[in-house]
């Protein structure tokens, strides 16, 4: 059993060089594989399934192929594209995550987030991450016209971006604290998760290690796992 990991992919009409570098991946990496999981942030912004950009519906189909295919096709929501849902679920054939996961890797069991819950030091972060992952909260804003949700979505971005540039790299870090309590109550000694794009295999005190996987922008990054062990991989996407 072979198994690949990639998150934190930020696609948009304004990167199509991100786009064309996944659909490579998930036409010729991917086939490698017999799941394949996606840990959040495939998409920069995702407003609801009702609405699918023209140049992201290739992305659609590509997954759609590969999980008819065979491979299995799994999706983590993130700190962007919490609106993805049962409709993208039926159009691409990927089975939808819940925020923490527990699945059987060659080397043990492996716990899988897409990790923003883990930077709890951030404080006004976790409180926009409880309203925007508040179920009533969502579906009001589904109830919006798309063009009202694209323009949420913009405010949104340029909030994130102003509130990130006055933080320090330490606070939207995951807390050390926060990753000993998840990994314990999982019973897990493999955390793998995206979201602070600081790719690298970390080995905690008690051997425990923490993988974090890179996000996809002047190179793209994946994570084999197989019978040989855990193997974190950089390549260009030019």
């Amino acid at each position: 059993m072979r198994t690949f990991f990639i998150s934190d992919l930020h696609l948009h009409s304004g990167r199509p060089d991100l786009t064309r570098a996944l659909l490579h991946f998930l036409d010729s990496t991917a086939k490698q594989c017999d799941r394949l999981y996606i840990l959040g942030d495939l998409f920069e912004a995702w407003i609801g399934d009702d609405f699918i950009p023209e140049d992201l519906q290739p992305v659609v189909d590509a997954l759609n192929t590969l999980s008819r295919s065979g491979c299995e096709v799994f999706l983590q929501h993130g700190n962007r594209d919490f609106l993805v849902g049962k409709r993208f679920a039926e159009l691409t054939g990927v089975q939808i995550l819940g925020d923490s996961e527990i699945i059987k890797l060659a080397s043990g069991p492996a716990l899988l987030m897409h990790g923003d819950q883990l930077c709890t030091d951030d404080h006004a972060y976790q409180a926009l991450r409880q309203q925007l992952r508040n179920p009533q909260w969502q579906q009001a804003v589904l109830t919006k016209s798309v063009i009202e949700r694209l323009e949420m979505a913009k405010q949104l971005r340029m909030a994130s971006e102003t509130q990130t540039a006055g933080k320090s790299t330490e606070i939207m870090d995951v807390s050390q604290q926060a990753v000993r309590e998840a990994m314990t109550e999982a019973n897990c000694d493999l955390l793998i998760h995206g979201h602070t794009h600081r790719p690298a295999v970390h080995t905690l005190e008690q051997g425990q290690r923490r993988i974090v996987l890179g996000d996809w922008d002047s190179s793209g990054w994946y994570l084999d796992a197989s019978e040989q062990g855990e193997q974190l991989i950089e390549f260009n996407i030019n």
